[in-house]
């Protein structure tokens, strides 16, 4: 990273080589360089293709360098080896059978390298009858469950879950193998299979347990249209003392001290009465009284108002955007490499 001296040291010694491209793994290197890692990114002749997308690739390649390799050539193939023998972390992000096919696999990088952490994320897995399929963001969603996990018709997910998931999962599970990691001894192989991730996440068995009609809904949860056609998020769920504070602002006296069990069976009924009083108010003086009131609610904003708004519950300046999820007491501004800017160099 630019300001050394600034970043977090966590991982301060940590070489990963990145052979992933488009987002999930360059994502999950992209969170180890914020921690203090040394990221080498290998690309393909003409870059990585998310270039094509540059707010989208500096996003998720901030503080790596760039080495441009054509990995089906064997000079470039022993460069790319080379570097994975000095290297703590290989994380590559390609089709199951593409790294044996390349000779830079798992195996043929520990047979150089025996304690290295090899990282692959795929859409299916390396195994099973959907590893050799094609795919990306939205198939790995809908094959796990998780665009419509209670039936009926989906709507096209709002953000690229799968991918922003499996990331975070990868860097997870290579944090946790370098601190498993004993001196001298073997690495650890992270198979890490996008739709998996997603499957974890939609889970086994729905709220409600299927035995009885569909529950009533919890009256002061969800989302509320406002009188100038926005919309607010309420987080009112059993707490009496939220109940009874959203009660006061929204001028609901008759419904003020109702016990969450009975506001569980009128849950319809109680909803209904919500949202007719949120809809007489404007969304931003509403969210201002109710947050003085106590009550949990918040703007529903889109990502250029959320962006404008710069984050007003961080303590942090962020010197760019995104910044990385976990606050750290220093935060380093991370340059974006130019495709094979960093050409020759090694891990530091």
């Amino acid at each position: 990273m630019s300001d050394s001296a600034a970043a977090p040291s966590f991982l301060y010694g940590i070489s990963v080589l990145d052979l992933s491209i488009w987002r999930p793994g360059p994502y999950a290197a992209s969170l180890l360089v914020y921690l203090g890692a040394d990221v080498i990114k290998v690309e393909p002749p003409g870059g990585d293709p998310m270039r094509h997308y540059r707010e989208l690739f500096n996003a998720v390649n901030a503080g790596k360098r760039s080495i441009m390799l054509d990995l089906k050539e064997p000079s470039d193939r022993a460069r790319a080896l080379d570097l994975a023998e000095r290297a703590d972390v290989v994380l590559e992000g390609f089709r199951p059978g593409v790294m044996a096919r390349l000779g830079l696999d798992e195996p043929a990088v520990r047979a150089r390298n025996p304690g290295i952490i090899y990282c692959s994320i795929s859409g299916y897995g390396q195994e099973g009858p959907l590893s050799q399929l094609p795919g990306h963001d939205v198939n790995y969603q809908a094959w796990s469950g998780a665009l419509a996990p209670e039936g009926g018709t989906a709507a096209m997910p709002p953000l690229p879950v799968a991918d922003l998931a499996s990331g975070m999962t990868a860097a997870f599970g290579i944090c946790a193998a370098l601190a498993g990691r004993q001196p001298g001894g073997p690495g650890a192989y992270l198979d890490i299979s996008m739709t998996d991730v997603m499957a974890t996440w939609t889970g086994d068995a729905s709220p409600a347990d299927g035995s009885g009609p569909e529950p009533e809904p919890t009256p002061g949860y969800g989302l509320f249209t406002t009188a100038d056609g926005c919309q607010v998020a309420l987080g009112v769920v059993n707490e009496q003392h939220f109940w009874d504070a959203l009660c006061g602002e929204l001028g609901l006296d008759d419904y003020r001290g109702l016990p969450f069990a009975v506001r569980t069976r009128r849950g319809a009924e109680l909803a209904g009465v919500v949202t007719a009083a949120v809809a007489g108010r404007q969304r931003d003086e509403l969210v201002a009284a109710l947050l003085r009131a106590g009550v949990p609610a918040a703007p529903v904003r889109d990502r250029s108002a959320m962006v404008a708004a710069a984050l007003p519950v961080s303590p942090l300046p962020f010197a760019t955007f995104p910044p990385f999820p976990i606050r750290l007491p220093t935060q380093a501004t991370a340059p974006v490499p130019g495709l094979d800017q960093h050409r020759g160099q090694g891990f530091h």
